[in-house]
């Protein structure tokens, strides 16, 4: 295994209409909009529900975000101090490449690991295709550094993240809007704690080869969704016009540092991966 795994720090959506997108999260999830980062090329708002963290990403001309009427923050008064490796990250989507796609995606599962730039190294030898190499970032509260790696899914990208110098709430670059909120007060009519698993949906017969590339270099590990699951065919639902075939993996935990994922309840299971494949 190539890179060490401690945590899982968010996911990036790609979307036409970012301001939609974080409305959306929270009006009917219940998130809260803690963080921007908006430029006169790009927004980027992440939004917070218990652990889960989505970073909703767009890019943009306009120089201004507005939810429910009430939040609305100007590209004008952001700012960024970016390290001497960023200088032109005004222009840029931060903690992430911009893919050119007609339709929205969820396309970056990012990973906070011990050292960005070992990690880039092992897994440059082993043929990772690095979209980002590592990269510095910082402001008044720190330092971070970050990479961008293609996984073998197609569209999916995982930044890899240290940000173990950072003492601030989130990322160098973004506004901090919205100081922690302690869990018991957030709002539970919605009550999401934490990511439990991302689900791929994928091309017929490569299940097998996706499973061997997150063994291989994160050092992700099968395990079954069924007592009955077969170990070559899966888990297959095939009924009432469905006719799906599932794989499940997750961190192995006899790792070096196991993947941590902070909920309300520790006993809640690490982030899994599903991934699932037609029977047609």
């Amino acid at each position: 295994m190539a890179a060490y795994l401690s945590r899982l720090h968010h996911i990036s959506l790609h979307v036409s209409n970012a301001e939609k997108i974080a409305n959306d999260l929270v009006s009917k999830f219940k998130f809260n909009l803690f963080a921007t980062r908006l430029t006169d090329r790009s927004r980027q708002l992440a939004v917070r529900k218990g652990a889960a963290v989505f970073v909703v990403n767009e890019s943009a001309n306009e120089s201004s975000v507005s939810l429910n009427g009430e939040l609305r923050y100007s590209a004008d008064s952001h700012r960024v101090n970016a390290g001497k490796h960023n200088q032109d990250h005004h222009t840029k989507c931060l903690y992430d490449v911009s893919p050119h796609y007609s339709v929205d995606t969820v396309s970056n599962v990012c990973f906070e690991v011990e050292d960005v730039e070992r990690s880039f190294k092992a897994l440059s030898h082993l043929g990772c295709n690095f979209l980002v190499p590592p990269t510095t970032v910082q402001d008044q509260s720190g330092v971070v550094t970050y990479s961008v790696v293609k996984s073998i899914v197609g569209n999916v990208c995982h930044t890899l993240i240290d940000r173990t110098k950072y003492e601030g709430s989130f990322l160098p670059g973004f506004d901090v809007i919205e100081k922690d909120c302690n869990l018991e007060e957030e709002d539970m009519s919605c009550p999401v704690t934490h990511f439990d698993h991302i689900t791929y949906a994928s091309p017929r017969k490569t299940t097998h080869q996706i499973m061997r590339w997150y063994e291989e270099f994160f050092g992700f590990q099968r395990f079954f969704i069924d007592g009955n699951e077969d170990v070559d065919e899966g888990f297959v639902i095939d009924q009432e016009g469905i006719g799906l075939r599932l794989f499940a993996m997750e961190y192995w935990k006899c790792s070096k540092v196991g993947i941590t994922l902070p909920s309300l309840d520790k006993k809640e299971p690490d982030c899994k991966f599903v991934i699932g494949e037609s029977l047609a």
